[in-house]
């Protein structure tokens, strides 16, 4: 079929041709081709769930230790600090 598009060819290797098999029983009577696409829009689906869910661990825990050293050096700390410093 005619495309503008980029075509993309994959060897099937023992591996991929398991995983394809695998796939086949998921999504019975579509080609090899078709359900390649299909494992590679679920891996994707899957990737964007785990960077989400890492994002949302990380926001969590900055929400939760935000503000946690507030007060610990005192109103004069970096004044005190520098007047050490030598000139």
């Amino acid at each position: 079929m005619p495309t503008t598009r980029p075509r993309h060819f994959v060897t099937e290797t023992d591996v991929l041709a398991d995983a394809l098999d695998e796939a086949a029983s998921r999504w019975p009577g579509l080609s090899r081709s078709q359900l390649l696409v299909q494992l590679a829009l679920e891996g994707h689906r899957s990737a964007q769930r785990t960077h989400e869910e890492r994002h949302r661990r990380r926001l969590a825990a900055l929400r939760k230790h935000s503000g946690a050293l507030s007060g610990a050096y005192g109103p004069d700390y970096l004044r005190q600090m520098r007047g050490e410093w030598p000139v």
